[in-house]
């Protein structure tokens, strides 16, 4: 009867850290396995050692080559592939005779572990089980005293055999990052982290968990003394401006200004006591304006509502934009939050679409920890937008600042190129029926028509909403000239924009999707022979 293959993870090096499973396992096998470069020393059989017994069988596979050439006429692979194959023959004699073989393997087996090898080559012939370990990244964060990630942040993992650029890139749009396999490609990492703007959030972590662990600030570390076992770490919240360092020995540094800690249960109250702020709260009405009328540029507080326009940075006001580079977070719909530059220090958090409400509770919850929190929006923030999800969730978080920081409007974009037809009275509405019943956006489009108002209609389709703009025209045809001029504007200010004039009787449906904003013009409205489409400012008696 064959024996059974285990591939057993030892986590990051310290020995107490190897699973209960793990070490039962160890002690239990026939036959020991572990891989070692040529010189023999094997980091993975002095962390099992513990656990080992006296007569158990010992196989070292010692690797024929590292990073060095090889006359090999398959190469470098080459060379590895025929080494992986004798390998696997050496382990399969004891799995045949019966014997149960455990594979040693620092961290996680199938974390970039060596074990993987075996497992590809022998699970399909042998009953296999692999036992998981703490990973080296999990053990780093842990010794740095920093969670990997939180809230909505996303982990990335780099090996730093991968070229520089692709490093760079990835750093640029990662909230935590892990580079594994330094040694030779440190420079080429920290070269990477540079170019990204991210040096100074990096921190190098070298033998995690064992008596010779180092921690460094990783723009200080010699390259000449990294060894393969170490990592580059940006931890979460390594963007946030206001949370205090990491010393090298994993401690806190002295942050610079006061948190406002309340020194009798460690929590921080989110003030800076040595500058109370003053809110701009409004005392008639209950509300915060959240401005800080004390203060200079990049030292607000609270909640910043942002409308970042209808698309492109062309369109995103001074305002705006410096109100996006002093946040410390951004939050927000993940295509909108997309479109924000990446800068150093600063934390995106991108949520679904139809999460409103816990995206605003969740920027006040930030914010009420003392960050600058930006929430984003298409557009203008306080049209169909952000802002009043934001002020309806602030009367559960009083004392947290509200600023709203508007925008160009899709509505006033799309007029734009095709000429001016909200150039006289009109009215805004929305066709979606999710936060009100269709018989309210029916009535208020006949009383538009029954008014003469050019109408702005938001959300006119959608994958699921398909027939409301048919309705909508069938509506506004019992008030309006089949002839009455109709602007289709789709993706205006991006890449793919169009804008189709037609009238009221010929609107096709099909045409009109969730990128699209429809203005239905007025009875004054006129469009020229050359597509041009205006209200003229004067009502006729």
């Amino acid at each position: 009867m064959a024996g059974r293959l285990y591939g057993v993870g030892l986590g990051p090096g310290d020995p107490e850290l190897v699973t209960v499973k793990a070490a039962r396992l160890i002690g239990q096998a026939d036959v020991i396995a572990y891989h070692s470069a040529r010189h023999g020393r094997s980091i993975a059989r002095s962390i099992a050692l513990p656990y080992m017994r006296e007569g158990q069988a010992e196989e070292l596979l010692k690797y024929p080559l590292t990073t060095e050439s090889t006359d090999h006429p398959g190469g470098y692979q080459g060379a590895l592939d025929d080494f992986y194959a004798e390998c696997a023959d050496r382990l399969a004699a004891h799995l045949d005779a019966g014997r149960d073989v455990v594979v040693l393997c620092e961290g996680d087996p199938l974390f970039y572990g060596s074990y993987m090898h075996m497992h590809k080559r022998l699970a399909h012939r042998y009953e296999t089980e692999v036992v998981p370990g703490v990973t080296s990244v999990a053990g780093a964060a842990a010794v740095l005293g920093r969670p990997l990630v939180e809230h909505e942040e996303t982990l990335t993992v780099l090996p730093g055999t991968l070229p520089a650029e692709v490093i760079a890139e990835k750093l640029r749009s990662a909230d935590s990052v892990a580079v594994l396999k330094l040694g030779r490609t440190f420079e080429k990492v920290r070269d990477a982290l540079a170019e990204a703007g991210r040096l100074d959030e990096a921190w190098y972590v070298e033998r995690a968990t064992t008596a010779n662990q180092r921690i460094e600030r990783l723009k200080d570390v010699d390259p000449a003394s990294v060894p393969y076992f170490s990592l580059a770490m940006l931890p979460s919240g390594s963007r946030r401006a206001d949370l205090p360092a990491l010393s090298t020995d994993g401690t806190r540094d002295e942050p610079r200004l006061s948190t406002g800690r309340d020194e009798t249960s460690g929590l921080s109250t989110g003030r800076d006591e040595t500058s109370r702020l003053s809110t701009g709260r409004d005392e008639t009405s209950g509300l915060s304006t959240g401005r800080d009328e004390g203060r200079g540029e990049g030292d607000w507080a609270g909640v910043a509502v942002v409308g970042l326009g209808p698309a492109g940075e062309q369109w995103l006001t001074p305002e705006a934009r410096q109100v996006l580079a002093e946040a410390t977070d951004l939050v927000g719909y993940g295509p909108y939050v997309d479109r924000v530059p990446q800068r150093p220090g600063q934390i995106r958090h991108r949520t679904d679409n139809r999460v409103e409400a816990e995206r605003a509770a969740h920027a006040l919850s930030l914010a009420r920890e003392g960050r600058r929190v930006a929430v984003v929006s298409s557009g203008d923030p306080g049209v169909f937008a952000m802002a009043s999800a934001v002020l309806e969730a602030a009367e559960d978080f009083p004392g947290v600042p509200v600023r709203i920081v508007p925008g160009l409007t899709a509505a006033h974009a799309v007029a734009s190129r095709a000429g001016a037809p909200l150039g006289h009275d009109y009215c805004v509405v929305s066709l979606s029926d999710l936060l009100k019943p269709w018989e309210v956006v029916a009535d208020r489009l006949r009383a538009a028509a029954r008014a003469d108002l050019v109408l702005a209609i938001y959300n006119p389709a959608s994958r699921s909403r398909t027939w409301q703009v048919g309705a909508a025209r069938d509506l506004l045809m019992e008030h309006r000239d089949p002839a009455t001029p109709v602007v289709i504007g789709r993706d205006v200010g991006g890449p793919q924009e169009t804008i189709t004039v037609t009238t009221l009787g010929e609107l096709d449906p099909s045409q009109v999707d969730m990128r699209c904003l429809l203005i239905i013009g007025s009875s004054t409205t006129r469009a020229t022979d050359g597509g041009t489409v205006y209200t003229p400012r004067r009502y006729p008696a």
